[in-house]
């Protein structure tokens, strides 16, 4: 494995960040997780395009430009030499003092990893997988918008945690005013009279990348598609439901909280996107190699 650190290609065991790194202290930066499909990068310019959001949001100067970034990202994925991979992208503040103060970290840092992910085993793509709706609320845009991608992913953790003690697979983060957010690590989307329907940022979801490529997808199936504000009673009652994301892709969900949805199988609906998606995603773009 070759990780690009900050200009140079190191191998796994010679790459590393410093204790004092505030990205490790305080959660200080902002990340992309990214994936190669058939040697192609899948939309890097959008990730790019949210990375460079993300940083600007939290006044973090990346050392880079979006064209050296890119090149960057490309090299390393052709160094690692892998058809299918996932690859995270971390800007970090940089190594400072202790304290909070980001004007001791005169130089952000640069990681690109490429390697493998696996959210959700194989078979769980036909069968589907359980929600639950976690305790723990999305964040109010009044504290941390939720369309900035930052390292500090505590409550995700959280309700993540949330999940697993219930025996389920993933967690629905609510907002503020109780409404569907997101899920801990991917967007949500329900299925209710033929309609697709996903929550907005202004409810907390993230702008996923997968997710907008779904919507697309749905708009030229001929298929309803729109941000709506849900709440839970919306997803009990959903004829279909699934989840996206750049490491779950398309999963189908079966039940939530306890509930199952539909007729307990993946619908119709959600497994024609799932398989617009793949062909999508495995011949966007020109290969690397």
């Amino acid at each position: 494995m070759q990780i690009y650190l900050d200009g140079a290609l190191v191998g796994r065991d010679e790459a590393r960040v410093s204790v004092f790194d505030h990205g490790l202290l305080y959660g200080d930066g902002v990340f992309e997780g990214i994936r190669v499909y058939n040697r192609r990068i899948f939309r890097l310019e959008a990730h790019l395009d949210r990375l460079y959001a993300s940083a600007r949001a939290i006044a973090l100067a990346i050392p880079l430009d979006p064209r050296q970034m890119t090149d960057a990202t490309e090299r390393t994925v052709r160094a690692n030499g892998r058809d299918d991979a996932y690859i995270r992208l971390i800007v970090t503040r940089g190594a400072g003092e202790l304290g909070i103060d980001p004007r001791t970290c005169p130089k952000p840092s640069v990681i690109i990893i490429v390697g493998d992910v696996h959210v959700y085993p194989r078979d769980m793509y036909a069968s589907g997988i359980r929600l639950v709706t976690a305790a723990t609320r999305q964040a109010p845009p009044g504290t941390v918008d939720s369309r900035i991608k930052s390292l500090n992913y505590l409550k995700n953790v959280l309700g993540k945690l949330e999940a697993h003690q219930a025996g389920a697979h993933e967690a629905i983060m609510l907002n503020e005013q109780g409404f569907v957010a997101e899920c801990t690590a991917d967007n949500l989307f329900v299925v209710r009279n033929g309609r697709l329907l996903t929550p907005s940022a202004e409810d907390g979801a993230l702008d996923g990348i997968t997710r907008g490529a779904v919507l697309a997808l749905a708009g030229e199936a001929g298929i309803e598609a729109r941000e709506q504000r849900l709440t839970r009673y919306d997803v009990h009652t959903a004829e279909e439901c699934f989840v996206t994301g750049t490491g779950a892709e398309l999963m189908p969900v079966v039940t939530v909280d306890g509930r199952t949805i539909g007729d307990g199988s993946p619908g119709t609906l959600t497994r024609r996107l799932a398989q617009a998606f793949t062909a999508l995603a495995r011949t966007e773009g020109q290969p690397l190699w």
